[in-house]
């Protein structure tokens, strides 16, 4: 029954992305707030089909924040990296070069606003982010980071990239880190289960640490899931 909901899910949900992306690309020569409706949308239908096709809940421990500030997430799924545009309010996210050059999808996400990163430019990703999250600070933009780089099976705890304390000390911003642990019911691969996704918002972080200090401190908060 799993792979069955799987397989529904897939032919539901990436075609109806097409028309949103389209959409999107669309209303955005009206302007950006509707462009970003569309986009917070698609998001929220992605969690109607999880939810309801499925099975998949949510729950919360702690509230996140308001304000300009950085999210640092646990990444083990595809499933936070659709959810933190519904749960962060029009976040920036850093995300992976190539997909921000994708035709249509790509240019969705660069109108609507993120931070590409090359994992294999060295010296000029770190400087692009660094770039991008002083512009995201301007516009006092939140943002989204994945700081451990990749998506990471259920129980490991890789040490965090260096990008992730560049861009803490090019916002300036607080920093929350966010532990979810959306691998277990949303592996790799096709079948989905269900079950309950957790996040657990961890204590808010002050700017101005020293890396050693900051490193440690969300590498601890994002992995407290972790069985």
């Amino acid at each position: 029954m799993n792979l069955v909901r799987s397989l529904l899910f897939n032919l539901i949900f990436y075609p109806v992305t097409l028309l949103y992306v389209l959409a999107g690309l669309a209303v955005s020569l009206v302007g950006e707030a509707p462009m970003r409706a569309v986009v917070h949308g698609w998001s929220n239908f992605h969690f109607f089909l999880t939810r309801h096709l499925i099975g998949i809940e949510e729950r919360f421990e702690g509230e996140l924040p308001a304000g300009p500030l950085l999210f640092a997430v646990k990444h083990q799924s595809m499933y936070e990296a659709v959810a933190t545009l519904r749960v962060f309010r029009t976040p920036i996210v850093v995300m992976k070069r190539q997909l921000s050059h994708m035709p249509f999808f790509g240019w969705l996400t660069q109108r609507y606003g993120v931070i590409g990163v090359d994992r294999d430019a060295g010296p000029t990703a770190l400087r692009n982010l660094v770039a991008g999250g002083r512009a995201a600070a301007a516009d006092r933009r939140q943002v989204v980071i994945f700081p451990e780089g990749t998506r990471v099976p259920v129980g490991e705890q890789p040490d965090l990239k260096p990008g992730f304390a560049a861009l803490y000390r090019a916002t300036g911003y607080p920093v929350v880190p966010v532990a979810i642990d959306a691998g277990l019911v949303w592996p790799r691969g096709l079948v989905k289960r269900p079950g309950v996704v957790t996040w657990r918002v961890g204590e808010t972080i002050p700017p101005g640490l020293k890396r050693p200090e900051i490193e440690a401190r969300v590498h601890a908060a994002i992995n407290a899931l972790e069985r």
